[in-house]
């Protein structure tokens, strides 16, 4: 089994890369792979509304001047996905956003391939706005029937200069117990995979009458 922790951070090694890491490490203690994949320095551009993603079911996204389409296929093939986003004014990183909005369009539009994988999310911020980013990124988890894992506290880990969130010792058990409980849903969900519900088809519903 394996999951990738996604950086959604500007930052290579800043505290949200400490928060995936350590969640990582219970993990990989627990005999599950893990790696880090770092996205929030790249040039990914937003999502443009195109609809090609539906129309053409190849699981790629029809903008192609950026590498996002790199990133899909093993994201696809994992077990697993921890969220990991640095917090701006209240909210999820800008790359981190773009780079979402596009991958759980591809999922969608393609048999969501992101229902029944295992997901969570961690955020690191220096005071406040925890809260309101991490609740943004459990919304892409909730809405593509993933099971999520969680901790003993909100995956929220606190640190200004890189690396400052090591010293944050809630936040860092808050990491450790988060990836100790999603190995044992990883491996629940192994156990389970021949009585798991089928997939119902989408009812949509649009308030708006002519």
């Amino acid at each position: 089994m394996k999951v990738i922790g996604i950086n959604g951070s500007p930052r290579a090694k800043g505290n949200t890369w400490v928060a995936l890491k350590t969640a990582g490490e219970a993990l990989t203690g627990e005999g599950i792979d893990f790696e880090i994949t770092h996205i929030g320095h790249k040039p990914i551009h937003g999502c443009i509304a195109c609809g090609k993603c539906s129309d053409n079911r190849d699981n790629k996204c029809a903008i192609r001047n950026d590498n996002f389409n790199d990133y899909i296929d093993a994201i696809k093939d994992a077990d697993g996905l921890i969220l990991g986003s640095s917090v701006y004014y209240s909210g999820v990183a800008g790359t981190m956003k773009c780079f979402l909005d596009r991958l759980f369009y591809v999922a969608g539009a393609n048999g969501n391939w992101m229902r029944h994988k295992v997901g969570a999310s961690v955020v690191a911020v220096r005071r406040t706005g925890g809260s309101v980013a991490w609740n943004s990124l459990n919304h892409f988890l909730t809405i593509s029937e993933m099971t999520v894992a969680s901790s003993n506290y909100w995956n929220i880990i606190h640190g200004a200069r890189a690396g400052e969130a090591e010293q944050d010792a809630e936040g860092i058990q808050i990491m450790k117990v988060l990836g100790s409980n999603m190995a044992w849903l990883l491996k629940s969900r192994q156990a389970s995979a021949e009585v798991a519900p089928p997939p119902a088809e989408k009812v949509f519903m649009n308030f708006i009458r002519q």
